[in-house]
């Protein structure tokens, strides 16, 4: 594949996310002011030396903006991470296993699928201490039931193909089967998946965060910065906008992506079934 031969709106995508994970890594340089300093009035304008203004408490809203990157990535890239590895893993067991294995499996995907997630992460994580690790391991293990669904269709669709019986044939193991024949064959539509499952992710900690549940104060995360300054919304402030808009415009640079992904997408084959 050479580089002209992507659109234009991939290149969009890919620069957009790009952005967003260099101020994730360079926050603390590429932010004006730290990510909790207090530098002036409560939600004063835009104006020369704060670009967007300030916030609720009177903190730079670009430096949190900046090192929010780094928090609401870190958490999402994780959990997609996890959930990812999760789901492929149990779903293309599943796929080779069959029988019981794979009933048990499915059924019990079925019924995680069956709970409103939302609704499901915000009760444990009500229950459960709330940090970090345990955000990331709630969000994985609710999004992997996606990742499962997904997986074991295409594992299904590959399994029965003749480089896979002649593999059993040959008397190789499951993990061989998996690895090794099924997972370069899928490599497609598992890269289009992933990119939609970390634009969820980050959307879904943007709701967890901006209900309370998410990320904490005083770290900086959109979600959270969305809710920490709704109310001035009522008297006009935009503090609020700010990092909703940076929530919506990285969710359409993954979706640019994606959209590009699974247009190359010809099959449920990739890898070696293209060659």
């Amino acid at each position: 594949m050479r580089a002209r031969d992507i659109p234009i709106t991939a290149w969009i995508g890919m620069t957009g996310i790009a952005i967003a994970f260099i101020f994730a890594l360079f926050a603390p340089w590429i932010a004006p002011y730290g990510e909790t300093q207090v530098v002036g009035d409560v939600w004063q304008l835009p104006d020369d030396h704060y670009i967007f203004g300030l916030d609720n408490l009177g903190r730079d809203i670009l430096s949190r903006l900046i090192y929010g990157a780094r928090t609401t990535l870190l958490v999402s890239s994780a959990a997609t991470i996890i959930s990812f590895s999760l789901g492929i893993i149990l779903s293309f067991t599943a796929a080779v296993s069959r029988g019981i294995i794979d009933t048990t499996l499915s059924r019990f995907n079925d019924l995680m699928m069956s709970i409103p997630t939302l609704i499901f992460a915000l009760v444990v994580l009500a229950v459960l201490q709330q940090n970090i690790i345990v955000l990331i391991l709630v969000m994985a293990i609710l999004d992997s039931t996606r990742v499962y669904r997904l997986g074991r269709a295409v594992a299904l669709d590959v399994a029965v193909m003749e480089f896979v019986e002649a593999a059993k044939l040959r008397g190789e193991g499951k993990l061989w089967i998996i690895f090794r024949e099924i997972l370069p064959n899928t490599l497609s539509p598992l890269l289009a998946e992933f990119g939609l499952r970390f634009a969820f992710s980050i959307l879904f900690l943007s709701t967890l965060s901006f209900l309370g549940l998410g990320i904490q104060p005083p770290a900086a995360d959109w979600g959270g910065m969305v809710k920490d300054n709704k109310d001035g919304i009522i008297f006009g402030i935009s503090a609020a906008l700010v990092p909703g808009t940076a929530i919506a415009v990285l969710a359409v640079c993954v979706n640019l992506v994606v959209d590009w992904l699974l247009k190359r997408t010809s099959s449920l084959k990739g890898g070696r079934g293209d060659a």
